[in-house]
């Protein structure tokens, strides 16, 4: 029974460093855009661009293609630097806070559409009893019913006419 546990420990020893081979692995994009897989670096025709995974996180191709692109002992100065986390929390809280904008905005936009519409029916509402030639009553300041003279009852219609036509 000890002697099959060893090999089993052994058998499995070698197989996790065969799975640390397998993962040295090169992915990029051909000509076509199909995905090539291989354990050596891809060709150097390929771009940097299309190379989407390389065991070191540079291939050799990148590398020479680099320092291909620069000069030796120049540092482009308009690179930048990885990310820290408080840069981007920085930028989070930034989207964030204009996201928040953009709902505070659409619901003011909302809520006015929604104030326009209530408008335009009351004033719908309204040119439906006026032009019905019903008569209107009102209550005055004493508190007494006066009803609307036709002089009033034309002035209302134009007035009412006028809130239609942004309704429209």
């Amino acid at each position: 029974m000890h002697a099959s546990g060893l090999k089993r420990f052994t058998v499995a020893v070698f197989l996790a460093g065969c799975a640390g081979a397998a993962m040295a692995q090169y992915v990029w994009l051909n000509d076509k855009g199909v995905k090539q897989y291989s354990d050596t670096p891809p060709p150097a025709s390929v771009p940097n661009s299309k190379i989407l995974k390389s065991p070191h996180g540079s291939t050799q191709a990148s590398t020479s293609a680099k320092a291909a692109e620069e000069p030796a002992g120049d540092v482009d100065a308009t690179k930048k630097a990885p990310q820290t986390i408080a840069e981007k929390n920085a930028d989070f809280n930034k989207r964030k806070m204009e996201q928040a904008e953009k709902d505070k905005e659409a619901a003011a936009k909302a809520k006015q559409a929604a104030d326009k519409k209530k408008g335009c029916e009351q004033a719908g509402n309204y040119k439906r009893v006026l032009d019905s030639g019903e008569r209107i009553s009102r209550m005055d300041k004493s508190g007494e019913r006066s009803f609307m003279t036709d002089e009033e009852r034309r002035q209302e219609t134009r007035n009412n006419n006028r809130i239609m036509e942004d309704c429209k």
